[in-house]
């Protein structure tokens, strides 16, 4: 029961959306130019889905270098910050500044001084996805129970001591919530990072494809790249989720079954 919940449910849905679709384009004849049938971007996929794939594979490989960076810096931002009372107070506003400025208003100061396109991709998706990590970590290891706090300085614990075996594990549920919700904004940042900066020609993104495809007024290519760009989202958000729970299964609340739980 829980597989047909899961997977067969939410299939049959959207089957039923694209007939809709479908029939819709049908019966109102609208123009491809304008909004293509379900079964033209399917034509799209096949045909151009070898150099659209490998365009994906460009923008993953920043979309996943921007989330290892982002995980080990917000880490080691968040491990500093909970170090200090006045160190939080005085930094964690910037961490908040990365978070609030939109990357179309930085991305040209970043592409004049950055030589490299990878490294100018890599900076904006980095400043997309870094926030809730920091955010979530510095909360994480705030909310450590304060009696086992007091009991590691009872026994005399150094704070690498304190950090390692009780914040840490304390903080584990949080940046792991932290690192899903970065797996999107990371892709997301990747994308508009890949707009902003107009990246062409061989070694370009799917976002470049898809902006050129809408240039050109290919829109079944377009939405061919916007349909690889959804599912990837969808993959990476998965796979996060997977590892949370595996990491968390048998120990932490929000990863038990209904029926452990119970």
């Amino acid at each position: 029961m829980k597989i047909v919940e899961k997977l067969f449910l939410p299939l049959l849905f959207g089957l039923g959306l694209i007939c809709v679709w479908e029939a819709l384009v049908i019966f109102y004849e609208v123009p491809p130019y304008i909004l293509p049938a379900p079964r033209d971007i399917a034509v799209s996929l096949w045909t151009d889905g070898p150099s659209l794939l490998a365009a994906l594979a460009i923008t993953l490989q920043v979309t996943v270098a921007a989330l290892i960076l982002a995980c080990v810096t917000g880490v080691g931002i968040a491990v500093l910050l909970v170090q200090s009372k006045l160190l939080e107070r005085m930094l964690f506003p910037y961490a908040v500044f990365l978070q609030v400025t939109p990357i179309v208003t930085i991305a040209p100061f970043i592409i004049i001084w950055v030589d490299s396109v990878f490294v100018v991709l890599l900076i904006l998706a980095w400043m997309a996805a870094v926030f809730p990590i920091i955010s979530n970590t510095l909360l994480g290891l705030k909310s450590a129970d304060r009696n086992l706090l007091d009991l590691f300085k009872l026994y005399g614990a150094s704070r690498g001591q304190t950090l390692r075996r009780l914040l840490i594990p304390a903080a584990l549920p949080y940046f792991l919530g932290g690192v899903r919700i970065s797996g999107g904004l990371a892709l997301i940042g990747t994308v508009v990072a890949e707009m902003v900066a107009g990246t062409s020609g061989e070694s370009s993104g799917l976002a470049s494809r898809l902006l050129e495809a809408s240039y050109r007024l290919e829109l079944s290519r377009a939405l061919a790249c916007f349909v690889l760009l959804s599912v990837t989202g969808y993959g990476i958000y998965a796979v996060l989720n997977w590892i949370s729970h595996r990491l968390l299964q048998h120990w932490h609340e929000s990863a038990l079954d209904d029926s452990t739980s119970a």
